[in-house]
C-alpha cells in the first residue's frame, strides 16, 4: 500500500522531476500535483493541478509555445481615430440654384461610377425663375453689344475703353453662363459623380432648395485610410523613433497591423494642437474593407527595439481581480496555473516582467478553458487517474 501511494502522488512528475524555477514573485515552480481519484468515472483534482486528457485539448484548441526571449519594440499606448486619406474624398457641389430631384435612390455606403449622374436641380418652378435662362439672356445681350462695337472701334467711333468694358462683359458672361448650363438637361442641371466610390454622406433630401455651390454630397474611394492617434506631450521625445503601430477597432477584437495594411507613417507634428495637449502622429494603410472611416480607435505605437525580453501572445494571459496568470503545460495532461506581472503590450503580445523563464511550456491558446477547468475541476467527458 505505501508503494501504491507514493506512485499516485508523483505520476504527475514523470517529465518534470526537475521542474524547480525560481522566480521573483515565487520561490520555486515545484508543482504541488496533488493526485486524483477515479471513482465511478468521476474526477477530483485541486488547485494545484488542472488535468486535461490530449484528447481534450485537441478538442478544446489548447495550443503551447516554449517561453524563449527575443526582439520586442517599445510600445506607447494611447488613442485615436481613422480618417479618409487625401485625395480619396470628394464633395459634391450645387452646380446651379434648384430644387434637388434624386435619380436613383441613394444612402451612406452606396457605390457610384465616375461621370453617373445621381441628381438634377431644377429651378423651374422658382419665383425668380431658372438661372441658367437668366445667364442666357445676359450673356446674349453683352455678346451682341461687344459684336456690334468691334467695326465702331475699327472707325475710332468707340474709344479703346469701351471695347475692353464691353470685352471684360462678354467673357464674363460667357464663363458665367458656361458653368450653369454645363449638364444641363431638360429636367434642370444635372450632377455627377466625378469619382467612383462610396457616398459617404449625403447633406440634402428629395425637394431641398439648394443654392449654387452648396455641398450635396461626398464620395470617397475608400481604398486608402489614415491613422491619427494622439500622443501626450510627455512621448514628444519617444515619437521620432515611431515607424510603425498596431490598432484595434471597437466592432471587432482583432489586432490591425499598420505595416501588415500596406503602410507606412507619414508625419509627426511638432508641437501640440492649438485647442489639445496631444501631438498627432499620423499613417496611411490599405482599407482591407473591415475599418470603418470615422471610428475610433486603441493604438499601439511601436518603437526602438528591445532585445532578450520575455513576451507571449496576448491571449496566453488571464486576469482575476488585476492579477495576471498564465497556464504552465507540466507533462501531456497535467497543468499548472502560474501568476506573472506583466509590462508593455502592443495589442498582439504581451511582455512578460517576472514570472516565467526560459524553456517554460506555457499554453497561448485555450488558456480560458483551463481557467474554468482549475474552477470546476473536471473537463466534462474526461477522467484522470493517476
Amino acid at each position: 500500500m505505501g508503494a501504491i501511494i507514493v506512485f499516485t502522488m508523483t505520476s504527475c512528475h514523470h517529465p518534470h522531476s526537475t521542474h524547480n524555477h525560481e522566480h521573483e514573485h515565487q520561490t520555486s515552480h515545484t508543482h504541488k500535483h496533488k493526485h486524483g481519484h477515479e471513482q465511478k468515472g468521476q474526477q477530483t483534482t485541486t488547485s494545484d493541478e488542472i488535468v486535461i486528457s490530449e484528447q481534450k485539448a485537441q478538442e478544446i484548441g489548447i495550443v503551447t509555445e516554449v517561453v524563449t526571449p527575443a526582439p520586442f519594440r517599445q510600445v506607447i499606448k494611447t488613442g485615436g481615430h481613422i480618417l479618409a486619406a487625401q485625395n480619396e474624398e470628394v464633395a459634391i457641389v450645387a452646380n446651379s440654384s434648384g430644387i434637388v430631384n434624386f435619380s436613383r435612390t441613394i444612402s451612406a455606403g452606396t457605390q457610384v461610377n465616375a461621370g453617373a449622374t445621381i441628381m438634377t436641380l431644377s429651378a423651374s418652378k422658382l419665383q425668380n425663375g431658372d438661372p441658367i435662362e437668366h445667364a442666357r439672356i445676359i450673356y446674349e445681350k453683352v455678346k451682341s453689344e461687344y459684336e456690334r462695337a468691334l467695326p465702331l472701334a475699327e472707325k475710332q467711333i468707340v474709344t479703346k475703353n469701351e471695347i475692353e468694358t464691353l470685352k471684360a462683359n462678354y467673357e464674363s458672361a460667357k464663363l458665367n453662363y458656361d458653368a450653369l448650363s454645363s449638364g444641363h438637361s431638360g429636367q434642370g442641371a444635372t450632377i455627377k459623380t466625378p469619382i467612383s466610390g462610396f457616398v459617404k454622406n449625403i447633406q440634402v433630401k428629395e425637394g431641398d432648395y439648394v443654392s449654387l455651390g452648396q455641398t450635396l454630397m461626398t464620395v470617397s474611394k475608400n481604398q486608402r485610410l489614415q491613422l491619427q492617434a494622439n500622443v501626450s506631450e510627455r512621448y514628444y521625445h519617444s515619437l521620432s523613433s515611431i515607424t510603425d503601430a498596431n490598432f484595434k477597432t471597437p466592432y471587432d477584437e482583432t489586432i490591425h497591423s499598420i505595416k501588415g495594411m500596406n503602410g507606412r507613417l507619414l508625419s509627426y507634428a511638432k508641437s501640440a494642437g492649438n485647442n489639445s495637449y496631444h501631438i498627432p502622429v499620423t499613417f496611411e494603410f490599405d482599407n482591407n474593407g473591415y475599418i470603418v472611416p470615422g471610428s475610433f480607435v486603441e493604438v499601439f505605437l511601436l518603437g526602438k527595439q528591445r532585445d532578450n525580453v520575455i513576451s507571449l501572445p496576448t491571449s496566453a494571459l488571464t486576469e482575476e481581480q488585476g492579477t495576471f496568470f498564465v497556464y504552465l503545460k507540466l507533462d501531456d495532461e497535467c497543468y499548472h496555473k502560474q501568476e506573472v506581472k506583466v509590462g508593455t503590450t502592443d495589442g498582439q503580445q504581451t511582455e512578460i516582467l517576472n514570472g516565467l523563464r526560459t524553456g517554460d511550456c506555457v499554453v497561448t491558446k485555450g488558456a480560458y478553458h483551463i481557467k474554468l477547468a482549475s474552477i470546476t475541476h473536471s473537463i466534462p467527458g474526461h477522467s484522470h487517474a493517476h
